[in-house]
């Protein structure tokens, strides 16, 4: 940021930014956050943010809050017990990689997430899909969750 991005915010001595160097800014700190606290575990969310944003060609389909506010969610999620990787979709959902994929343990980790963000869309991949997304992550960004119920509707609250 230099101080050309900086300008007076009324009388006051803060300063605020111009809208795409505050854009470009709360992404850069974003994923440098990410970067620092979640190193290992945040590659998938990471990975897939990165795709999204580098391949948008200047226009998000989304708000730079709500991506903001799914990254932290699927940082959360890649902490469950079922969960191997997690991705950001382009469409604001998001893709799960379980580590056992039993109807059993994919229900448990459903309730788990649905429990904690009743207003996630999920995806949970197959192992065909699971071993495709782990080696190019760009596959799972496009991937919809569109035919995925969300948890919202899951738990009956249409």
């Amino acid at each position: 940021m230099t101080i050309g991005q900086l300008i007076p915010f009324g009388r006051s001595t803060r300063c605020a930014l111009r809208p795409a160097a505050m854009t470009s800014s709360l992404i850069a700190m974003l994923l440098s956050a990410v970067c620092l606290v979640h190193p290992a575990s945040a590659e998938g969310c990471t990975k897939s943010l990165e795709y999204i944003l580098n391949n948008a060609g200047g226009q998000l389909s989304r708000p730079a809050n709500a991506y903001q506010k799914l990254l932290r969610t699927c940082l959360q999620i890649i902490t469950m017990g079922n969960v191997q990787d997690a991705f950001i979709l382009k469409d604001g959902g998001i893709a799960v990689i379980p580590r056992s994929f039993t109807a059993m343990a994919t229900a448990r980790t459903l309730a788990a997430i649905c429990q904690e963000f009743p207003m996630s869309t999920l995806r949970f991949a197959t192992k065909r899909e699971a071993r495709k997304w782990l080696t190019e992550p760009r596959f799972v960004v496009l991937a919809s969750s569109n035919s995925s119920p969300s948890c919202h509707e899951l738990r009956g609250k249409q």
